[in-house]
């Protein structure tokens, strides 16, 4: 009790802070300091960085003594904690004290910054099928039991759930060792086993924030790289989860689920928990670490919870300059967009060196229907089978059967088997009422389904008459016939025919229950051409460039990908999302979802092209991407209808997917590619207006020697100008990846608002060369909304590059 009181009073008040130091961290270091020799590698010399040289870890140990240093000279011992020393990818530490205490930090010599703490949050098989990959592209690389080989995806998560036949090696061909990677494979304390298979090359977890901040609690979020979320486990298996694994649940199979890279290696830095989301500085030691260990790309499915307190540019703090150095270290990042969607500027993703990933809606749908006694046909969504016979079944409302003793309990959600009378239940369907309890989770269509089969329904109802915020209706898997009916109006056409057929006496008391209907069988799936679309909830640009939302000259998201209704592995220990409670599958939706898609295809084009930049592997996979959809109609994505909460379908724009769907098969041999390196990215930085030339040096430890003129002219695979005032001409610059030459030819087109020339009209180029041309917008009228088009390099050889261009007149 005494040690409890002492740490109360010195860390009562005490946050966590992130502290970023003078001095390049090891993968920049260029040689400098007494004694000890140059770190980074030599990019001009296509050499890799190798942190297990004897001249990194000395280095490394160097700045943990320079960070040990600063703090004992500063404060007295106890008065602090030092969480984590940062060296690999920013020269810095995390560490707990008052705030009285960050403000010494802040006046010490050779301190750039220092950050107080904030929180992120998770943002969560039939789409390999939908992405042509078993049939136009694990073929190309030697079948799906080859794709991927050895390349390592890392994932920042909720940890693993290592016994799931999705990350097994029981029936795999050996993994042998992958030598460059150098993860860890923490041990179970309770199985003296560790995480790691040969499939599972590196397992640890960071919660040292977590803890400092008095979140974590490890009865549930476990002190281990286990998942005890399910989130973790469910985007490993999508990006990289054994090819062929049955779906198989309450006796039924919903297909075989698949990875995208189904031979990738997958290595797991557990820094999210099911409660809290996590903290940034377990993520920012969770990346530093992946960086060390050698993996070849990096999945956010991650966001922060509100923007940094304490900087003013979203591209510049300690996670997105934390990421600058990792791809600089040659890892490639994908991180999802964020689920704040349908609503503008609702992005959590905004650096150039991060590939942002929004969510579609892909050709499956699940849907089933309720037909009334009056003919009546409503639609809803339930994955169950249908009601027995070809017959129908007395309705019954869980509020006209409620047992006398229960009386005091509601709402009406049938959440509590008990306080129903099973006598008027069994052999009927119950009717349940849809409450906010769904929203917030301690309600669920899974528990409802419980409550039927206790007492011996035919099936069940759940009846949306209200829509709360943050409502996601998602069809549940289900072992009773049973259907949500999420449109209000269905709902109230139920409850009026319930009514109207439901006589009952001077006190309300149900007399006959006369009221019938029968369930349909929601098992089988529905293949729509009208797919992809954008999904309601997948975050939207405009892209910001600081948190007073103003826009940024750089388009985001960058591209989209299948994020909603996505079977894939679960943890058992799983409690995310209360309707797979116990499962080994999950169907759930989230740009979460979508960011591991592409991972695992950017495995596959790593593996087809294993020295190609992240910048290179980012342009093949957005250059080929698709704008229309299986109809040969435009992209559309989900809308609320004007003045109501109501749905309806717009035609998409970049602001909802970025260059567009991916298309796997084009990406693996995409021509030409827009190349970028760290240089670049500073250039973006140092020209973007509003950013203070010493807040790009706190970062990245270097001037502002490198410039671009215009942010917009960073060579991406797109083009956006936020304030287009006159005319004004960006460059890009292109590079053949093809073994032949070809000659290009350029168009382009634009809005009525804003003409658009490019120039020059056609180039040829040599296998491994590159070229320039120019593009020059100008408006022809001011209209205050932006002007969408696009730029076309069509190859003699049939390779089609495509990029987005977004520009507002004023």
């Amino acid at each position: 009790i005494v040690l409890i009181l002492i740490s109360f009073l010195i860390f009562g008040k005490s946050e966590i802070y992130i502290v970023t130091l003078e001095g390049e961290p090891v993968v920049s270091y260029r040689g400098g300091v007494d004694g000890f020799e140059a770190t980074a590698a030599d990019l001009d010399l296509d050499e890799e960085l190798d942190v297990t040289s004897e001249s990194a870890v000395l280095y490394a140990r160097h700045l943990e003594r320079r960070h040990d240093l600063l703090l004992d000279m500063l404060f007295e011992q106890g008065s602090f904690k030092k969480l984590y020393s940062y060296r690999h990818v920013i020269n810095g530490f995390a560490v707990h004290l008052t705030p009285e205490q960050a403000d010494i930090l802040v006046q010490a010599p050779g301190v750039k910054s220092v950050d107080r703490d904030w929180k992120v949050r998770r943002l969560t098989t039939h789409t390999p099928e939908f992405l042509g990959l078993p049939t136009g592209v694990w073929p190309t690389g030697g079948g799906f039991d080859r794709a991927g080989e050895d390349i390592v995806i890392g994932f920042v998560d909720s940890g693993i759930y290592p016994h799931h036949l999705s990350f097994a090696t029981n029936n795999a061909e050996h993994y042998g060792p992958v030598s460059r990677f150098r993860g860890k494979c923490e041990v179970d304390r309770h199985t003296n086993r560790d995480f790691c298979n040969g499939k599972i090359v590196g397992a640890q977890h960071f919660a040292e924030a977590a803890k400092a901040a008095g979140a974590f609690n490890p009865d549930v979020d476990f002190d281990s790289p286990l998942d005890g979320d399910g989130h973790g486990s469910h985007t490993a298996a999508i990006a990289a989860g054994n090819n062929g694994i049955p779906v198989r649940m309450h006796g039924f199979e919903f297909g075989r689920a698949s990875g995208m890279a189904p031979r990738a290696r997958i290595a797991v830095y557990k820094a999210l928990y099911r409660l809290f989301g996590g903290f940034v500085a377990d993520v920012v030691a969770a990346i530093d670490q992946a960086v060390h260990d050698g993996v070849d790309i990096l999945n956010l499915s991650l966001g922060p919870n509100s923007p940094p307190a304490t900087t003013k540019t979203t591209f510049l703090n300690p996670f997105d300059a934390t990421l600058l150095s990792a791809v600089k270290a040659g890892v490639f990042v994908v991180q999802a967009a964020g689920n704040g969607g349908p609503f503008p500027k609702s992005l959590v993703s905004y650096s150039p060196w991060i590939t942002t990933v929004a969510a579609a809606v892909d050709d499956r749908r699940y849907k089933n229907h309720l037909t009334l006694g009056n003919g009546k046909i409503l639609a809803g969504i339930g994955l169950s089978p249908s009601t027995h016979g070809n017959r129908s079944y007395t309705l019954v409302a869980a509020n006209d059967v409620l047992l006398d003793s229960a009386a005091k309990y509601g709402p009406f959600d049938c959440q509590r088997p008990e306080v129903l009378n099973k006598n008027l239940v069994q052999g009927k369907i119950l009717l349940c009422g849809y409450s906010f309890n769904f929203v917030s989770g301690t309600s669920s269509v899974k528990i409802v389904a419980q409550t039927a089969r206790t007492l011996g329904a035919a099936g069940f109802v759940l009846a949306v008459e209200n829509a709360y915020p943050g409502t996601k209706f998602d069809p549940v898997p289900v072992a009773v016939p049973g259907i949500v009916i999420t449109d209000s109006d269905k709902s109230m056409e139920l409850i009026n025919y319930y009514n109207t057929s439901t006589p009952r006496d001077w006190t309300g008391c149900v007399k006959s229950f006369d009221a019938v209907g029968y369930i349909g069988d929601g098992l089988r799936p529905i293949l729509h051409k009208s797919a992809p679309i954008v999904a309601l909830f997948s975050a939207r640009g405009p892209n910001i460039k600081d948190y007073s939302f103003q826009d940024a000259d750089l388009l985001k998201p960058d591209i989209l990908a299948p994020g909603s209704l996505i079977w894939a592995a679960w943890s058992l220990n799983g409690t995310d999302e209360p309707n797979y409670l116990g499962e080994g599958f999950a169907m759930i939706s989230g740009t979460s979802m979508a960011a591991p898609h592409i991972a695992g295809i950017a495995a596959l084009v790593k593996q087809k092209y294993p020295h190609w930049s992240p910048a290179a592997i980012k342009s093949a996979l957005m250059t080929t991407s698709t704008t229309v959809d299986r109809a040969e109609l435009p992209l559309r994505a989900l809308q609320y209808a004007p003045g109501s909460e109501n749905l309806s379908l717009v035609q998409a724009t970049p602001f909802d997917y970025g260059s567009g769907h991916v298309n796997p098969r084009a990406a693996l041999d995409p021509g030409l590619v827009f190349d970028s390196g760290y240089e670049d990215y500073l250039g973006f930085l140092c020209t973007t207006r509003g950013i203070d030339t010493n807040e790009v040096r706190n970062y990245t430890h270097v001037p502002c020697n490198y410039t671009l003129g215009h942010p917009s002219n960073l060579n991406v695979p797109s083009v956006t100008i936020s304030r287009l005032v006159g005319s004004q001409t960006v460059t890009r610059t292109v590079t053949n990846v093809a073994e032949e030459e070809e000659t290009y030819t350029i168009q382009a087109r634009m809005g009525p608002a804003v003409a658009i020339e490019a120039s020059p009209a056609a180039m040829t180029l040599l296998p491994g060369a590159s070229g320039k041309f120019t593009v020059t917008l100008t408006p022809r009228t001011i209209t205050g909304t932006y002007s969408f088009g696009e730029i076309w390099l069509k190859g003699s050889r049939g390779h089609k590059v495509r990029i987005p261009v977004v520009a507002m007149g004023y």
